[in-house]
Parts: structure tokens; C-alpha cells; sequence
């Protein structure tokens, strides 16, 4: 079997390569950006004719959320056509299409876990283009696993975590919103249920109803100035952590008020069980 993952470079394309060991069986195919332009579709055809992968786990993706507000042409290309790309050359190929999404292409206005069917609606451009990407892929190609996720961060790449302690390590006072409440979701966790999927005997012998949409994070829920109250407390590092409303920290993309995803779904059909948060953090 092998897996061909996209976005090598990043944190789920490490957290991947991370626990890859673990898992003999599967031969994964790496690629990171030097080696793989998801946005040139002769680019994909050339490696998927070389790998023959079975399973294709796409992490590649614009995410950078403010940024994303001034160059919606860059967002577009990388995750849209970029995602429309894989999931022609999936098609050709016969290939099953792994997607990774996000939790904003909600608006966070519900006060209630968001479910696969709640109908999305973005309030800035990533989340716009991430769900442009969905909807690419929906339409290409019918072998697909969508997967929304939140907050993530782990010990590779860059996250709020890692800025977290950067920071705690310049500064003895910091300063962090209160009022948007969600999950954090560790990328190795992330990992670790995409390989379940690929592995599952029914993906291997799937019902058309299998494909689909389907939501993960760790369990729980807080605001990222609980997410940095527990990162320090976790490592140990005193610092004056001040809470703050969103109103005292203007960024150019809004941000979801509340984005927790319900994972019935998922533990449901696939049989994941899914840690906490705060046991998640405690194990990096």
C-alpha cells in the first residue's frame, strides 16, 4: 500500500512522518513543496504516475489566516486548485483523496458542537477557499474523506504552542484573548486517525456512504487563554498570562466566537476513540 502525502514539510506532514515507523506496512511517498506543486496539474499527474498511490493525504494548504485577507489569489490557488488538482488526478487514478479542512468555514456564531451537516459559512477568505477546496473536491471525485479540524498545533512546524513559548521566553507578561472557545487538536493525534482510516477494512471495502465529510479534534473545548494557561503550566514556565476580548487584539481575519466540532461521526464509523486536550498536550 503506499500513501502519498502532500505538505511533507509542514506539521501534519511531519507528525506523519513522525509516527510512519510505526506502520510497516503502508509505504508513504512524502512530498513537501520542492518536490510536488499541487497547483500544476501536469506536476501531480508526474508523481502520481511514479508513486501509484493508493491513498493520497493532502496537507498541503494556505494557512496563514490574516494574510490570506491580502493575497485571496495565492489562498485560491493553493486551496482550490490546488485541491480540484488531486482530486482529478485521484480519479485517473483511482486513488482515495484524504482532504484536510477546517473549523472555519464556520462563522462560530452556534453555541453548540458543529456537525458534518451544519451548513458552513466563512467570514474571511481561508475559510472561504478551504471550503471552495471542499466543494472542488466533492465535485471531482467521489472517493473522498474531508476531514475538519481546529486549533492545531504539536512539536513541529509553526502553531500557537510553539509561538507560546517562544514568547513566554522574551517577554514576563502576555497578553491573550478570552471569548473564542474551541479545541486544540494535536497534529500526531491528526495523524494517527488518518492512518486508522486508511487501514480500516471498511475504507478498504467502502459502502458509497462511507465518503464524505467527517469532523476531528481532541475532546473538550476552551479559549486560547486556557490553551496557553495549560501550555505553561504543562512545561512549567511562570509568566503574568493576561486574558483579554477579541475586541483588544484586531486582526485582519475575523475569527470563529465558538468552533468546537462534534466527532460523533467519526467514533462512530471508524471506531476512533479521542483523547482530551489537555491529556494530548501533557504527552508531547
Amino acid at each position: 500500500m503506499v500513501v502519498l502525502v502532500t505538505g511533507a514539510g509542514g506539521q501534519l506532514g511531519q507528525s506523519l512522518q513522525f509516527i510512519a515507523p510505526n506502520y510497516p506496512a503502508i509505504q508513504f511517498a512524502f512530498c513537501d513543496s520542492s518536490t510536488l506543486d499541487i497547483t500544476n496539474l501536469n506536476n501531480v499527474k508526474q508523481l502520481f504516475k511514479q508513486f501509484k498511490p493508493t491513498f493520497c493525504i493532502n496537507a498541503f494548504a494556505y494557512t496563514a489566516v490574516d494574510k490570506a485577507e491580502s493575497e485571496p489569489e495565492k489562498a485560491h490557488l493553493i486551496n482550490v486548485v490546488g485541491a480540484k488538482n488531486l482530486a482529478v488526478v485521484c480519479k485517473e487514478c483511482d486513488t482515495i483523496l484524504l482532504h484536510i479542512s477546517t473549523d472555519f468555514v464556520f462563522d462560530g456564531t452556534k453555541n453548540s458542537p458543529y456537525t458534518e451537516e451544519d451548513i458552513p459559512n466563512p467570514t474571511g477568505v481561508y475559510g472561504q477557499t478551504k471550503l471552495d477546496g471542499e466543494k472542488a473536491i466533492q465535485e471531482t471525485w467521489e472517493k473522498h474523506f474531508i476531514i475538519r479540524t481546529s486549533w492545531v498545533y504539536s512539536q513541529f512546524g509553526n502553531n500557537f504552542m510553539k509561538t507560546m513559548l517562544r514568547l513566554a521566553s522574551e517577554r514576563d507578561k502576555l497578553t491573550v484573548v478570552n471569548d473564542q472557545i474551541g479545541t486544540p487538536t494535536n497534529a500526531v493525534d491528526l495523524a494517527e486517525v488518518l492512518v486508522n482510516i486508511i487501514q480500516s477494512p471498511i475504507t478498504n471495502n467502502p459502502s458509497p456512504n462511507l465518503f464524505g465529510i467527517y469532523n476531528f479534534s481532541n475532546e473538550g473545548q476552551c479559549s486560547w487563554y486556557d490553551f496557553a494557561k495549560k501550555i505553561f503550566e504543562v512545561n512549567q514556565i511562570s509568566i503574568n498570562l493576561i486574558p483579554i476580548p477579541t475586541s483588544g487584539f484586531p486582526t485582519p481575519a475575523k475569527r470563529p466566537a465558538y468552533s468546537v466540532l462534534d466527532k460523533s461521526k467519526i467514533k462512530k464509523g471508524f471506531g476512533v476513540e479521542i483523547k482530551d486536550w489537555e491529556e494530548s498536550l501533557r504527552s508531547l
